[in-house]
């Protein structure tokens, strides 16, 4: 049954493989990202809505809740340290950008933005902290 259920792990692999498509770098997502990031680090909220997708917008109502929201939920995106850019990949019809943000205390975050198209501009549809990724300094 061992053996029975190893191959069957290994046969399947390559399906969860194939859901996820890296993609090359692309500027102008990583830019939408980084001045929203640059934005909140100011305490420009009305600027770091700008980049927020319409779903979001309508979501939270108005650049101050969603501030407070940004504030109290994601800390390290209200005042990143070290900011890296690392994969984008299109995964179950999302395209998402992994990003690796060292807070002001040392702490290593990864998290995935969610890109979406609106307008013929990228907008951030939605941030998620991966749990359990390290400690940085």
């Amino acid at each position: 049954m061992r053996v029975f259920l190893f191959i069957l792990c290994l046969a399947l692999a390559p399906l969860g493989a194939a859901a996820q498509e890296r993609l090359d770098p692309n500027p102008e997502i990583r830019g939408v990202i980084q001045n929203q990031l640059d934005a909140f680090s100011t305490g420009n909220v009305l600027t770091a809505w700008t980049f927020a997708s319409p779903t979001i917008q309508d979501m939270f109502g108005d650049a101050m809740t969603f501030g407070t929201m940004v504030e109290r939920g994601y800390p390290m995106v209200w005042q990143p340290g070290e900011t890296t850019f690392l994969g984008l990949r299109q995964e179950g019809g999302r395209l998402l950008q992994r990003v690796q943000i060292v807070d002001p205390s040392g702490r290593l975050h990864l998290l995935d933005y969610d890109m979406v198209s609106s307008d013929g501009a990228w907008r951030i549809a939605g941030v998620t902290v991966l749990r359990g990724q390290g400690v940085g300094a």
